[in-house]
């Protein structure tokens, strides 16, 4: 079940609080008094809250519903999801909602990550910063377990969920800076680390041979049609953890996939100029990120049509009732 907190005019929300009566998948309404809520800025009239326990499957109907009566421009919408509710109409609510509700995606929710996610920060490129030296470090070294831990750090996947996202839903304004966001990440990384590497090389620190041999860290200059398969995988992963706030699953997703070793990778190999090696590190990072983009588009694709299907069961259920 979720939370929904609606604050708007009080006669916007007397009518959002009439049509709400005939949802069977909402229970526990409460309209507070209008004092509680002062004048906005700006007029608009005096405010009142609407508060209301909300099944997850037939979350995105009501999104419909409040940003068709325009409470977005007068008001806001705020959705939680609580950790425990105890109460039976809620359970009657749920129960009123077709499917799991581990299955419900709330595309508000995916489209508000989306805009945050295509937007660069300094706190992006720094944990891209930070696994790409991990990940130069643990090829130098010929140790998995680093690369592992350079996969755990990048934050990458959240830029790619956005562009999936945005292409799936055909919002073209996040595409852009998405875009922007993880390849001038990955460029900008890569040349840090390429003018790192190529100092502590000109010391003397570490040797050509020590650069470019490892066994156990040689998949990452070795692509191949599994390289492309568990990218396909991880991605379908990645997506179904975000729409379900599986977050422990989206761990597993970056463990999965060479992105940010091969990156790491290209800065080592260029600094001591195995261009041969930074070529087929490059060639992974582009398998691993084409594998990503198909798998996150199919799949939000394929829940986007089912959300409409449960949607659409949900209000036939409503109007026969």
């Amino acid at each position: 079940m979720l939370s929904v907190r609606v604050t708007a005019p009080i006669d916007l929300v007397e009518r959002i609080e009439r049509e709400l009566d005939s949802y069977p998948t909402t229970a526990n309404m409460v309209r507070l008094p209008a004092a509680l809520e002062p004048v906005a800025p700006g007029g608009g009239g005096q405010r009142c809250l609407l508060l209301f326990d909300l099944a997850r499957e037939d979350a995105n109907n009501v999104m419909r519903m409040l940003r068709h009566h325009g409470v977005p421009t007068v008001g806001s919408v705020t959705i939680s999801e609580p950790l425990v509710i105890l109460s039976d109409a809620a359970s009657e609510a749920e129960h009123a909602a077709p499917g799991h509700p581990a299955d419900g995606v709330l595309w508000a929710q995916l489209a508000d990550h989306a805009r945050e996610d295509a937007r660069p920060s300094w706190s992006f490129f720094a944990f891209l910063m930070l696994a790409t030296l991990i990940a130069g470090i643990g090829r130098l070294l010929d140790q998995p377990i680093l690369i592992i831990g350079a996969m755990v750090v990048g934050p990458e996947f959240t830029p790619i969920a956005a562009i999936s996202y945005a292409i799936v839903r055909r919002r073209t304004g996040i595409v852009a800076p998405a875009l922007a966001t993880l390849l001038g990440g990955f460029a900008g990384c890569a040349a840090v680390a390429w003018a790192v590497w190529a100092v502590l090389y000109a010391v003397g620190v570490f040797t050509l041979e020590q650069a470019t041999t490892g066994p156990l860290t040689e998949f990452i200059i070795a692509p191949d049609a599994w390289s492309f398969v568990i990218a396909l995988l991880a991605g379908i992963a990645g997506v179904l953890s975000l729409t379900s706030s599986k977050s422990s699953a989206l761990v597993g997703v970056f463990i999965s996939i060479t992105t940010v070793p091969a990156v790491g990778t290209i800065g080592l190999t260029l600094a001591v100029g195995a261009w041969d090696e930074a070529l087929s590190a490059l060639v992974q990072l582009g398998v691993n990120l084409a594998g990503l983009f198909v798998a996150g588009i199919a799949t939000l694709w394929v829940q986007l049509h089912v959300s409409r299907k449960i949607g659409a069961r949900v209000a036939r259920t409503r109007r026969l009732s």
